[in-house]
């Protein structure tokens, strides 16, 4: 198989193929057919149908909106044409189809939470909820809701179905062998220069009467809420440090699967609704939680974060240690792995000398053209061998300013892909195309299985899959 096809195959697997946030702006289509009732009965479509499966009907107009809403998001719909997208759309709903059937249900709370998140997104962003209306046409709040309500549901059962034919998929290191070598020479990939980078950090205190000073003020604005009824929304708003939330006063929706740090879901998930926790800390800052509303194992809740101040002696001294471990190291006292071991703040990579692993795949290595922008303007300087100097880097998450020593640990020139080198790309190569297989597999099966109609105007269409049934 081409290796560049397979990829580009495996990417139009994405789950979520448009998004809701880019909902178009479109009268919704009467979903009907009329009969012509003078002598000739011939049918004509009113508004046309461009598919079934399944349960599941496909309007002419949902192929529209799905053209539109991409090019919403500013994709490129050149080489996109109205028979590929008739094909995903059939794809998402033999997948939302079988997903019923086999009793992989998605609960009405966990759609309208969805829905929920994404109705105060648009509002935030468009300004008000009666602008928002108007700007996607709908008459009200409960048509709009409705609308959706059935997109979530579709899109929250299709990739049920998909997670389900993959979960359980593996590839042997004898298998990305055998994927690897039947790859023909003159077309394995090639892989972009990469580097592996390592860091010794350290991570300023704040003194102790810093600490307690928030916290004391934490603790005043949860008596003035309990006691005095003042607005918890407005106080995030005016106190709270977390760029994420503070112009949402403090909001966030969660469930146990979302990926706060473990202190803060543990008092989240210990509150009742309408309870506001005591000042708790966790790595960025100290908290208080205000639970809003309780949907089974989702919480709306809203939070203030505060900071405590780091006097510039702490920044100072933690700067100056970063110099004296440079000069170690450099000096042949300490290796950069060995003074990470001994000297770094960071708990997730002192123990592998202080190397970074890519949060894409996990692997040591970071590609040039696809490296955070950040990350690289630290390194793009460096040498093979230098060491930093100390760092600044602050915490667009919201919490206290850090400061680290940088290395390049190996540079890897772009070049072909290499069997022992590239294992782990190979692997995740490897790994798509059993999916991919098992995917294409599922499909051509439950096709068969499915009852499917193809409007005879879309039955010219060179399907991937083979929709229209000989």
């Amino acid at each position: 198989m081409n290796l560049r096809f397979m990829t580009k195959k495996i990417k139009g697997l994405s789950i979520a193929f448009f998004a809701i946030i880019g909902m178009v702006q479109a009268q919704e289509a009467d979903q009907a057919m009329s009969v012509d009732t003078t002598s000739n009965t011939k049918r004509i479509k009113l508004d046309g149908i461009a598919a079934v499966v399944g349960d599941y009907v496909i309007l002419e107009s949902d192929i529209d909106k799905t053209l539109i809403d991409l090019r919403n998001q500013g994709a490129s719909t050149e080489d996109v044409t109205r028979c590929g997208l008739l094909g995903k759309l059939m794809e998402d709903r033999l997948y939302a189809h079988q997903a019923v059937q086999d009793s992989l249900l998605v609960s009405d709370d966990m759609v309208n939470a969805q829905s929920d998140r994404q109705i105060q997104q648009l509002t935030q962003q468009i300004g008000s909820v009666e602008k928002m209306l108007s700007y996607y046409k709908k008459p009200d709040m409960e048509s709009f809701r409705e609308e959706l309500f059935e997109i979530n549901k579709l899109r929250m059962l299709s990739e049920k179905m998909q997670g389900k034919i993959v979960e359980e998929i593996e590839v042997t290191p004898e298998e990305v062998r055998q994927f690897f070598n039947k790859i023909p020479e003159d077309e394995r990939p090639v892989f972009g220069a990469e580097l592996e980078i390592a860091q010794i950090v350290k991570q300023p205190e704040a003194p102790e009467e810093e600490k307690q000073k928030v916290i004391n003020q934490l603790k005043e604005i949860r008596q003035d809420v309990l006691e005095n009824d003042a607005s918890f929304n407005v106080k995030a708003i005016l106190y709270s440090q977390d760029p994420g939330s503070k112009s949402k006063g403090g909001f966030y929706s969660m469930t146990k699967e979302t990926p706060f740090v473990k202190e803060f879901k543990d008092v989240a998930f210990s509150l009742r609704e309408g309870e506001i926790s005591q000042p708790f800390e966790t790595s960025f800052g100290y908290h208080i939680i205000y639970i809003e509303k309780i949907r089974g194992q989702e919480l709306d809740l809203r939070h203030i974060l505060m900071i405590p101040d780091i006097p510039q002696s702490a920044i100072d001294k933690a700067t100056k240690e970063l110099d004296s471990i440079r000069q170690q190291v450099l000096d042949g006292k300490y290796t950069f792995a060995e003074a990470a071991l001994n000297f770094s703040d960071e708990k997730e990579t002192k123990f592998d000398g202080g190397l970074l692993r890519n949060p894409v795949n996990f692997d040591s290595r970071f590609e040039l053209t696809k490296m955070d922008p950040t990350l690289y303007n630290q390194v793009r300087n460096l040498k093979d061998g230098e060491i930093s100097r100390p760092i600044r880097e602050d915490d667009q998450r919201g919490g206290p300013p850090k400061f680290k020593i940088m290395k390049i640990s190996n540079r890897y020139d772009e070049h072909e892909a290499d069997f022992a080198k590239d294992y782990m790309k190979i692997q995740e190569l490897a790994l798509r195309e059993k999916q991919f297989n098992a995917i294409k597999e599922w499909m051509d099966e439950h096709i068969d299985d499915t009852y499917i109609h193809v409007d005879p105007e879309s039955r010219v269409c060179d399907f991937a899959n083979n929709w229209v049934k000989e």
